[in-house]
């Protein structure tokens, strides 16, 4: 289905490559005007930005970090002076620093809860009021399946990526009769060049546990959050949308 987002605007965090920057493509596709996001301005995101206007998208690019609450009022600022407030929301940041409980440290733990949640928390609320204004918007926050099952060497990913599926929830409940809705999109295991550092051994330890027998793909993804964007999911609020190829049931 091919999905019109044309004057719609929106913003994709960590847009700088993988599973973001696939997430900005598909809606500079469908006419969006599209705003992404990193935390510094890597080669990668300037990499990015140049694909994106070689394209001839309706795009920028604004470099924060999603933690910092002040940072993100003016990038939030930044994209109402550039094209209007944000009417979709994609909270897409996120960082791992995997360690044992026991020898993770309080910075390990802080920094990944600060990214992958507060992140969510300062993108979210700095969009809410503008939405609540126009009685419509969308917020999408990827998190994980980890977030659901658990994943060892991983306490502080998976508290975050579940934490997010609470804050969801919530604000679905807070703010539906606005016409938002708030959704979760959990991806499984998505070939990307965090997935690219795992051993063969591991590799194929994952692909036997996905019954379509392939890994996913950061389209995949893309695919799920313009679908939870459009129109026709008018009606789907609060909700984890796994996109792991039946890895959770």
């Amino acid at each position: 289905m091919i999905m019109d987002f044309k004057n719609k605007n929106i913003l994709v965090t960590g847009a700088s490559r993988g599973i973001g920057k696939r997430i900005a493509e598909a809606f500079a596709l469908q006419g969006a005007n599209v705003l992404l996001n990193a935390s510094r301005e890597s080669d990668h995101f300037k990499a990015a930005l140049a694909e994106f206007d070689k394209a001839g998208y309706s795009c920028a690019g604004y470099a924060c970090d999603v933690a910092n609450t002040a940072a993100v009022k003016e990038m939030f600022a930044f994209a109402a002076e550039k094209f209007g407030s944000v009417d979709i929301l994609v909270n897409n940041a996120g960082i791992t620093r995997d360690m044992l409980l026991m020898k993770m440290s309080e910075d390990e733990w802080d920094m990944v809860l600060d990214v992958n949640l507060k992140g969510v928390f300062n993108c979210s609320k700095a969009c809410i009021r503008p939405m609540m204004k126009k009685r419509w918007g969308r917020i999408i926050n990827i998190s994980s399946i980890i977030g659901i099952i658990g994943n060892a060497g991983q306490v502080n990913y998976a508290a975050s990526k579940a934490g997010m599926i609470g804050f969801s929830k919530s604000v679905a409940k807070e703010v539906g009769k606005r016409g938002i809705t708030c959704n979760v999109v959990a991806p499984g295991f998505i070939e990307s060049d965090m997935t690219a550092a795992l051993s063969d051994e591991l590799k194929v330890k994952y692909l036997e546990s996905i019954p379509v027998n392939r890994f996913g793909r950061a389209s995949d993804v893309a695919k799920a959050v313009l679908f939870l964007a459009g129109d026709d999911a008018s009606f789907i609020t609060g909700q984890v949308l796994n996109v792991d190829g039946g890895m959770v049931m």
